[in-house]
């Protein structure tokens, strides 16, 4: 999601892009002013002037049943409204406005993310969840009854959606919190009671390393339980951080689990007191930039060399089985070894390498090998 003010279409256009190329599939912005919603097609024309066609998600609080209403290209040129049915209106408002946003996009064909979140859930229906465990013989937890309420606040308002026409598969649904054990147990109950696509993502998950990895810990459970269809992690940023981290936390999560492949993954072992050089760090460190770097060209020429997998090993121990399980790897020596670097291509030893080029040397084969077995879209054939 983009974090710029979405009046200023240069600017937000431009951190779309960036997200886009990043690898982005699609990329949300917020519509919460009049101004906001008449930038939008705007947006997307500076967006498809610069190559970039990611589809745009406008992100809809309170009043977005007015803005879809006063600016129909708005309306049109956005692919997905995302609604917060804690948040659509009060009382008998609540309905008639959430109604209003789905017969826009029913009648323009677009999707629509039902997306509950704990810190604006509606009100009325915690509260008469509450009165009626309180009544309960054996009164549930409240974690279980606030948990029961996001549930029930997805599949009534998808319930309500349908029966105004929008057809089932238009519809995508979220329930996000910010606890890992909390996120687990609601989406797991909602795939059991319904066959709706899933967004999932931790919300507010916070900082750096924390919001990293409590998102990776709810996600792959999820994930690896068939769970999801979509996921965005949602990092506090530090000022002036960079926005797309959040779309690499993405893949990466999906690639150690097997289900998607966006880069080559280079293997590199931690370093113990056989590898008290920090040689082998520096040349991890360069052959990720290098495969980095090479990634724009790569991706265009070779198919399939996302599924690369490069190994950077420090020592005898682990470093030549290690290297004969990549497709390509290098073990270079350890204190007291022999200072040679054993470089294996496909599970054989390729060649010995020595001296001051070593690293030069490397990355040539590293070219020549990407080259080799990824020309004509070869795969991992």
């Amino acid at each position: 999601m983009t974090n710029t003010d979405t009046e200023d279409a240069e600017a937000t256009a431009a951190q779309a892009a960036v997200l886009a190329r990043a690898g982005s599939e699609l990329v949300r912005i917020t519509v919460n002013t009049r101004p906001a919603a008449a930038a939008v097609p705007e947006i997307r024309r500076r967006l498809a002037e610069s190559g970039h066609d990611v589809p745009l998600v406008g992100d809809f609080h309170y009043n977005g049943h007015l803005l879809l209403a006063e600016f129909p290209e708005c309306a049109r040129t956005l692919d997905k409204y995302r609604i917060n049915p804690g948040n659509v209106g009060v009382g008998a408002h609540r309905d008639e406005n959430f109604l209003a946003m789905i017969r826009t996009a029913r009648d323009l064909g677009k999707a629509v993310r039902i997306g509950v979140n704990w810190g604006s859930l509606d009100q009325d229906l915690l509260t008469r969840l509450m009165d009626a465990n309180a009544a309960a013989s054996e009164p549930a937890q409240a974690r279980e009854v606030m948990l029961e309420a996001i549930v029930q606040s997805a599949l009534a308002s998808a319930a309500q959606a349908e029966r105004e026409g929008l057809a089932a598969d238009r519809i995508v649904l979220s329930a996000k919190v910010s606890g890992v054990q909390d996120l687990i147990d609601v989406y797991r109950t909602l795939a059991e009671r319904c066959s709706h696509v899933l967004h999932l993502g931790l919300t507010e998950a916070g900082m750096g390393m924390k919001g990293t990895v409590a998102s990776a810990a709810a996600l792959s459970v999820l994930l690896q339980e068939g769970i999801g269809d979509t996921i965005r992690v949602s990092l506090t940023p530090a000022p002036g951080g960079d926005r797309t981290e959040e779309v690499m936390i993405c893949q990466q999560i999906l690639q150690s689990l097997g289900l998607r492949h966006f880069n080559p993954q280079v293997t590199a072992c931690p370093g113990c007191g056989r590898t008290t050089s920090t040689f082998f760090q520096q040349l991890a460190q360069r052959v990720q930039g290098h495969v980095r770097e090479r990634m724009a060209v790569w991706r265009e020429r070779y198919e399939g060399v996302e599924t690369l997998q490069i190994a950077v090993m420090g020592c005898v121990v682990n470093g030549p089985g290690e290297s004969k399980h990549a497709d390509i790897g290098i073990s270079l020596p350890g204190s007291g070894e022999d200072p040679k670097a054993p470089v294996y291509v496909d599970g054989r030893l390729l060649k010995t390498l020595r001296g001051p080029g070593l690293v030069d040397d490397f990355m040539g084969i590293l070219d020549e090998y990407v080259a080799a077995r990824y020309a004509g879209g070869a795969g991992d054939s």
